[in-house]
């Protein structure tokens, strides 16, 4: 696409950086503009002239949906004003999202030092004695026979193609060719500015340098400042991460490397704007993004280790909407603020929200609550300030503290714990991937039915007996939310129990079976035929 253009009202003139940024979708047929993508800037332009405002054109971000910016003013007031005009559907502030790490609180870094952490992957097995919150997965492993080869698709901060516990398809890992969809020079950091077919994670580390960069026009604060992360890495690991090849930790593909990941980046630096997530998220899915190519490998399952506060907008219920009816699972952690409410997108309509536990089952302090759950799993869980971590996450990562150290075999533990609601979405992810893999022709509902279905119950004691009941999320008199830290989940808070990944995936099978295993005539069969024609479709379309 061409530099983005700049209307503005009476003679040339020169026009500030923008403080606005609004993502806004126009009506269809309010003139005599077409609502093509190549063609939106006639429409913008009228919309310019009947504000009265120099208005900056950024990307398209698909058919009648554009990023419009603005100087003088706020995104709230800039949409506000907008939301006005006739021409809109609708028009909301361009807000910047972040990974979902948890707080930057001592007590989560660190865990008892006794009786120690518990060994490997813990989180992975049958639940057995205090560990209740475990996803038993060799009982999903036994019930997906072949490679089926499904796909989900990671939107995060990119990922180290080479660690040798992931590695691309070609070179015998699990790792598809992915996108980077980062616009901001800034976030992006990497040699090759702009959307580019590179979903390598250069770092996302932020110095004191870089908060009083010019180049930071995004706001990033010294709160921000720390080392790389690697969280798509991360993230990607849980999934993807290759099994029996005698190399470091099993991902939840499993022996028969039923899943494939596809990696899209979408934050860097200080987060990711949502006008790079929502495209990316079309993308994943298989669905026409203008200005890029189309997605080869298009994914059945999207994962969503990211967020932000406040109520699920129109730009993204539209966006879940329409990879929902092309037959797309999308999976959102809830957040990490200590109980407060469900960030976005986790609590949007048709997102499949996750919460964190405890390996006891019962909420861990960070998790987010509330009745947009959909179901929770295990998060790592560290108590005491000194000591390792007692239940970590155990995934993989790169060694760099800033720049990536190459072909870096390096894994989260006890004393680098991984730990978040992060990591318990990828949980539900892999597995709602496998499910895919026995019963390819279940919907997103039918997904999230069976999940809910299968669950197991939350336990109502066995901790503390200080630990108190979750309540829905609550705030005080001056408006700020209130903490809750541990507590017992109910239905209402946690959404339908604790993730059980066998019984998904044999539920899932029968289910399947009961339906006559996606016969010709039936509705398995179309949905697994329609993501197939996407995916021969996706090598002949010219690139917008």
């Amino acid at each position: 696409m061409a530099l983005p253009a700049v209307f503005a009202t009476g003679a040339a003139m020169a026009v500030p950086e923008p403080t606005a940024r609004v993502i806004v979708k126009f009506r269809v047929g309010v003139d005599a503009a077409a609502t093509s993508a190549e063609q939106l800037p006639a429409r913008v332009g009228g919309v310019a002239r009947r504000l009265g405002l120099p208005v900056r054109q950024g990307l398209a971000l698909a058919d009648r949906t554009q990023l419009l910016m603005a100087s003088g003013l706020s995104s709230q007031q800039f949409a506000a004003r907008l939301a006005q005009d006739s021409a809109v559907e609708y028009a909301v502030p361009d807000e910047l999202r972040h990974r979902a790490a948890p707080p930057n609180d001592p007590r989560y870094a660190q865990g008892l030092s006794a009786p120690g952490p518990a060994a490997g992957q813990w989180y992975l097995r049958a639940p057995a004695g205090a560990v209740r919150s475990a996803i038993n997965i060799e009982a999903a492993w036994a019930a997906v026979a072949g490679s089926p080869n499904i796909v989900v698709a990671v939107l995060d901060t990119g990922i180290r193609y080479d660690h040798p516990d992931l590695k691309r398809v070609a070179d015998g890992g699990n790792l598809l060719d992915g996108y980077d969809f980062v616009t901001n020079g800034f976030i992006e950091n990497d040699a090759t500015p702009g959307r580019d077919s590179d979903a390598t994670d250069p770092g996302d580390w932020v110095s004191s340098d870089d908060v009083i960069s010019p180049s930071n026009t995004i706001g990033c604060t010294t709160s921000e400042i720390g080392d790389s992360s690697w969280h798509g890495t991360q993230t990607s690991g849980l999934i993807g991460a290759l099994t029996n090849n005698g190399v470091g930790m099993a991902g939840l593909t499993g022996p028969g490397r039923a899943l494939r990941v596809l990696p899209v980046r979408v934050l860097g630096k200080c987060g990711g704007f949502d006008s790079d997530i929502i495209p990316a998220m079309r993308w994943a899915a298989g669905l026409v993004v203008p200005g890029v190519p189309a997605n080869p490998t298009p994914a059945r399952v999207i994962n969503l280790s990211l967020g932000g506060t406040g109520a699920c907008n129109a730009a993204y219920q539209d966006a879940v909407r329409e990879i929902n009816q092309a037959g797309v699972v999308v999976v959102a952690s809830a957040g990490n603020t200590t109980g407060h409410a469900v960030n976005t997108p986790a609590n949007c309509a048709g997102v499949i929200g996750v919460g964190g536990l405890r390996h006891l089952g019962s909420k861990v302090g960070f998790s987010d609550l509330g009745p947009e759950i959909t179901i929770s799993a295990p998060g790592g869980n560290c108590v005491n300030l000194t000591g390792d971590c007692l239940y970590p996450l155990l995934t993989t990562t790169n060694a760099g503290v800033t720049t990536p150290v190459p072909s870096s075999e390096a894994y989260t533990d006890a004393t680098n714990a991984t730990i978040g609601t992060s990591f318990s979405a990828p949980l539900v992810a892999g597995t709602a991937a496998l499910m895919l893999a026995v019963g390819p022709g279940l919907s997103p509902d039918e997904i999230r039915s069976l999940l809910r279905r299968s669950s197991r119950p939350f336990p109502t004691s066995g901790d503390s007996a200080s630990v108190p009941t979750c309540q829905a999320p609550q705030v005080d008199s001056t408006g700020e939310p209130i903490d809750q830290f541990e507590c017992y989940c109910t239905t209402s808070t946690c959404g339908a129990g604790m993730l059980d990944a066998g019984a998904a995936v044999a539920l899932s099978k029968a289910d399947d079976d009961k339906d006559g295993g996606g016969g010709a005539l039936g509705l398995g069969w179309l949905l697994a035929l329609g993501v197939a024609i996407r995916a021969v479709a996706a090598t002949r379309r010219p690139q917008a």
